[in-house]
C-alpha cells in the first residue's frame, strides 16, 4: 500500500484523506484506587459522566474537562497497563496563567509555567532544560505547566493561542469555552486596531465583518487579514 501526504501534511493511504469521522472521545488511564483517582478528579471540576459497576467486578469511570470534547476512563478491569504509566496527557488552555492558578486553586500540586529550553523537554519528568515563564512573545504551542494525579499519571497544559494550518476543518469555527471566546474577540480586537491605524485612523464600520474573517482565519490557520 503506498502512502502520500496531502495538502495539510498529513499522511494518507493512495493519497486519499479520510473521508469517515473518526472523533477521538476518550482516553484509558490505568490508576491503583478507583474512589481515590475519582475524587481527584472530581475535585478539578471535571463533569462526571459515568460511574458504573458490574457484579463481574468490571468498573468504568469517565470524566471530562470543561470545555472539552474528549473524556478520561478509569476503573477495574480496563486496563492492564501499570498505574501511572499514562504520561504526557495534553490539556489545551488559551491562557496558560490562568490555568495553571485555576488548578492550584483546587490544591493540585502544578508546575510554574514554562517554556523548553531544548526540544521536547515538557515530557520531561526531572524538570530538566525547562525556562521559567510563558514563551517569547506568547508563541503559541509553546508555553506549559505539568502535574500528576494520585497515581503519578501526568498531565500537561499547553496554551495554544492560534492554529497552525490544517490542524482544525477549514469549514468549521467553534470555542470551548466563553473564555476561549473572549480572548480570540480581545486578540481580534487588538489587530483590528492596529488594521486602523494603518487605514488613517478612521472608524472601521465594517469591524464585525473584519472581526469574523479574523477569527475563522486564525483558528484555522489561514492567512491573517491585514
Amino acid at each position: 500500500m503506498s502512502t502520500t501526504q496531502d495538502s495539510t501534511g498529513v499522511a494518507s493511504a493512495n493519497g486519499r484523506p479520510g473521508k469517515v469521522p473518526f472523533k477521538f472521545e476518550a482516553t484509558v488511564i490505568p490508576v491503583t484506587d478507583v474512589d481515590a483517582a475519582k475524587a481527584f478528579y472530581a475535585n478539578l471540576g471535571w463533569r462526571e459522566d459515568a460511574d458504573f459497576a458490574f457484579d463481574n467486578g468490571f468498573r468504568v469511570v469517565q470524566f471530562t474537562p470543561p470545555g472539552s470534547p474528549a473524556s478520561v476512563q478509569f476503573g477495574a478491569g480496563i486496563t492492564s497497563a501499570t498505574p501511572g504509566s499514562a504520561q504526557g496527557l495534553y490539556l489545551i488552555v488559551s491562557d496558560i496563567q490562568a490555568a495553571r492558578d485555576e488548578l492550584a486553586g483546587h490544591g493540585v500540586e502544578v508546575s510554574e509555567v514554562f517554556h523548553p529550553g531544548a526540544p521536547g523537554a515538557q515530557f520531561h519528568t526531572d524538570g530538566s532544560d525547562r525556562v521559567g515563564g510563558r514563551a517569547e512573545e506568547g508563541a503559541s504551542y509553546s508555553s506549559f505547566a505539568t502535574f500528576s494525579d494520585p497515581d503519578g499519571n501526568g498531565w500537561l497544559l499547553q496554551e495554544i493561542t492560534s492554529r497552525l494550518p490544517g490542524r482544525i476543518e477549514s469549514d468549521e469555527t467553534s470555542f470551548a469555552s466563553v473564555d476561549d471566546l473572549r480572548d480570540a474577540l480581545v486578540r481580534a480586537a487588538t489587530a483590528h486596531g492596529e488594521h486602523e491605524k494603518r487605514n488613517g485612523g478612521e472608524f472601521d464600520v465594517n469591524w464585525p465583518a473584519w472581526y469574523a474573517e479574523y477569527m475563522v482565519a486564525e483558528q484555522s490557520g489561514a492567512e491573517l487579514p491585514e
